[in-house]
């Protein structure tokens, strides 16, 4: 399968260096329907993007600017926020403009549309895939799925270990994995936490007796949640002034696979001007799971994830 990699992938690669230095080099790019990519350097006032090609002035026209423009379904706030960012195209043509001088008329929608057709729309569930980081909300993730084809990380499937806001997870730029988890005529379904590994992956790289780092999740009355990996929380006992996202170091005091719980004892905790390692480690090797199942085997709550890939759906399931 051909590859199609999310948006600024391409840019510094010596092909595409090629493909876009000289005039001649573009227009054997349109005849092979190359994929390329230059910078946008000016959203106009009627939402064209002018791309910095340095052979040539680079021109999308507004329509030719991402998959759904035409009918609504994109916003033009999508063209916009392409400014000083890579954008791949295919050159459509290369025209005189009204100085005489080359213009090369570019489409990044028929980029989307070849990648859509022959890539995204052939993904089942359980599929895992590459993606970019490209912005973050307050109830999740939007990533680049492939040409600049967005998609959304819902905030609850980030991971397990329950997060206020995706900025605890991820930072804006950043290559990830991704699990589909379902595909219609014009939209892929994201998951992330599947592949962060189950409570007996996460729990076997601690040990009992270690003082480890963490972040401060969650206060409730009964005690504080302490993250330890994305896929993993413990419970100290209360203590006073501490806060949701303050770093701590944790003794490990006790875990106990059949409750899933990971017992901590907090030896300190402090606000920190450093930002933690966002590297995330994935524990699938492979390019597709069928089931995860994260709860052990002993244990009364159930937390899994089935993909069902004869119809294109997922069954997630907790249950107590």
């Amino acid at each position: 399968m051909k590859k199609y990699y999310p948006e600024g992938c391409l840019i510094d690669t010596a092909e595409n260096i090629s493909s876009i230095k000289t005039p001649s080099a573009l227009q054997d790019a349109m005849l092979h329907g190359k994929i390329l990519e230059a910078r946008a350097i000016v959203c106009d006032n009627e939402h064209n993007l002018i791309v910095d090609l340095p052979c040539m002035k680079g021109f999308i026209p507004r329509i030719e600017g991402a998959i759904g423009i035409d009918t609504g379904a994109t916003r033009d706030i999508a063209l916009i926020s392409k400014v000083n960012k890579p954008v791949c195209f295919k050159v459509l043509d290369i025209v005189k403009d009204e100085n005489n001088n080359p213009l090369a008329i570019l489409s990044r929608r028929a980029v989307q549309e070849e990648c859509f057709e022959n890539y995204l729309s052939k993904l089942q569930p359980g599929s895992i895939i590459n993606a970019r980081v490209t912005h973050l909300e307050q109830f999740g993730c939007f990533v680049d799925i492939g040409c600049g084809v967005p998609s959304l990380i819902p905030i609850d499937a980030i991971s397990v270990s329950r997060i206020s806001h995706p900025s605890d997870r991820f930072s804006v730029g950043q290559d990830i994995k991704v699990i589909i988890k379902s595909v219609d005529k014009d939209r892929i379904w994201l998951s992330h936490k599947e592949l962060l590994g189950t409570w007996e992956e996460n729990a076997a790289l601690f040990k009992t007796g270690e003082t480890v780092a963490g972040i401060v999740r969650s206060i409730e009355s009964y005690g504080i949640f302490i993250e330890l990996t994305p896929n993993l929380a413990g419970l100290a006992e209360p203590k006073e002034n501490v806060s949701v996202g303050q770093h701590a170091s944790v003794y490990i005091k006790a875990l106990i696979p059949e409750k899933m719980k990971v017992k901590l004892i907090v030896v300190d905790v402090f606000d920190a001007s450093y930002t933690t390692n966002k590297e995330l480690k994935y524990f699938v090797n492979s390019d597709r799971i069928d089931h995860w199942k994260y709860t052990t085997e002993n244990t009364d709550k159930i937390i899994e994830t089935r993909f069902t890939a004869s119809e294109q759906s997922v069954i997630s399931k907790l249950t107590t």
